[in-house]
């Protein structure tokens, strides 16, 4: 039987959505993220959340970002632009669900991951969990529209900080610059903590939660238009340079080794 790349159950009111690919690191690829965008869009409809939760499974990454294989065969930056904006749908179908989605950081989120994680609408990292905006190291920029969500969380001074010099923060720095909402106790199981977390939230109507999150909608869309346009294009300029070719051939040629 084929292992189902993304799982998804609704438990006390709530979404939960898992990315099933463990042994790999949890990677977004295409089919990873089309998967994400139609189990969001599918549950939109349902009167009866007050809250979703995505998560990866295992305990040591949430999401790894793009699978560097699958996107070896993008080639130019039309290609490029045209595989940013089907990850964009997948995670503006994260950003615009009616209630807020808690992305649980079971473990490092990492670029693409990274991205992931900020279209939620609140984080809550395990004591282990990493978040890094490490795309400079592959010499591109950021391209889901993760990069206009952390400018807008953290501000442009911080939001540079961490993208130019491509830094992975602790689950308590992350904490401290407003990256993640909460982290769990390391006495504690992570999944107890996902609990506690959630609780209050359980608790709320759900019509309640729904008025919640429109209420913060705005303050993510406004304008964001123009930025996500901005994002992709230079995000195209970025990945057909030589340097991002030399960049993945000397991780995947490392990975080989």
């Amino acid at each position: 039987m084929t292992q189902q790349i993304v799982t998804s159950r609704i438990e006390d009111g709530t979404l939960h959505v898992t990315i099933n690919r463990a042994e790999k690191r949890n990677p977004l690829s295409r089919a990873v993220l089309d998967e994400l965008r139609r189990l969001f869009d599918a549950a939109s409809t349902d009167d009866g959340l007050s809250c979703a939760v995505l998560r990866g499974a295992g305990d040591r990454t949430f999401a790894s970002g793009g699978d560097l294989k699958e996107l070896a065969d993008v080639k130019g930056a039309a290609a490029a632009c045209e595989m940013a904006e089907n990850a964009k749908l997948a995670l503006a179908a994260v950003r615009a669900f009616p209630v807020p989605v808690i992305a649980a950081l079971n473990g490092d989120a990492l670029g693409g991951g990274a991205e992931l994680a900020m279209a939620c609408d609140m984080r809550i990292a395990a004591p282990h969990a990493r978040i890094g905006f490490i795309q400079g190291r592959l010499a591109i920029s950021s391209a889901w529209g993760g990069g206009v969500d952390l400018m807008r969380l953290v501000g442009p001074s911080v939001a540079l900080q961490l993208l130019t010099r491509s830094e992975v923060l602790d689950a308590p720095a992350a904490r401290q610059v407003g990256l993640v909402n909460a982290v769990g106790d390391a006495d504690m199981a992570f999944e107890a903590a996902v609990a506690d977390f959630l609780g209050p939230m359980q608790r709320q109507s759900p019509h309640v939660m729904r008025a919640f999150k429109a209420l913060a909608m705005p303050l993510r869309t406004e304008g964001r238009a123009t930025l996500d346009m901005i994002e992709t294009e230079r995000f195209g300029m970025t990945w057909e340079h030589p340097d991002h070719d030399a960049a993945v051939a000397k991780i995947l040629n490392r990975k080989a080794g």
